[in-house]
């Protein structure tokens, strides 16, 4: 069994219970960002959150230990089409070196970390149509110099 299998069973379980991603992680006590990242294979759930998504999704019991392996995040993908997605990429194609040059103006030289990191996603009402807010929190890591 891949983490790809296990992705898969976990979006039929997820549409078959009528469940949102915010459901899910309630049921296991976890961020929906995180459950969601975890469920995709981008992360690694804690053992006992492996187990409880395997029972609250009601998946096989051999689909907790590949849950709780640690992924290779091998990006073999191209730019994606999707325009939800793709729009991120053009933020950060956009802003990308403008957020580097304020985060090392205010820190020094280093990077925000993508494993202790917090990200919330919010609805903002505005009167030219709501708002998507990201709230995104990476401790600063500074490069070493040796």
């Amino acid at each position: 069994m891949t983490k790809e299998d296990v992705t898969m069973m976990i979006l039929s379980a997820k549409k078959t219970a009528g469940l949102t991603w915010e459901d899910i992680a309630e049921k296991i006590d976890m961020s929906p960002v995180f459950t969601h990242s975890a469920s995709m294979g981008m992360n690694a759930f804690p053992e006992e959150k492996a187990a409880l998504l395997v029972a609250a999704l009601g998946l096989p019991q051999e689909a907790a230990s590949v849950l709780n392996e640690a992924p290779t995040k091998v990006w073999e993908q191209a730019v994606p089409t999707d325009p939800c997605i793709y729009r991120f990429y053009e933020i950060v194609g956009v802003y990308g070196p403008t957020l580097k040059a304020l985060i090392e103006e205010k820190f020094g030289t280093g990077i925000m970390s993508a494993i202790d990191f917090d990200m919330s996603v919010t609805k903002v009402p505005h009167e030219k149509g709501d708002r998507v807010k990201l709230e995104m929190s990476g401790k600063f890591l500074a490069y070493n110099s040796w």
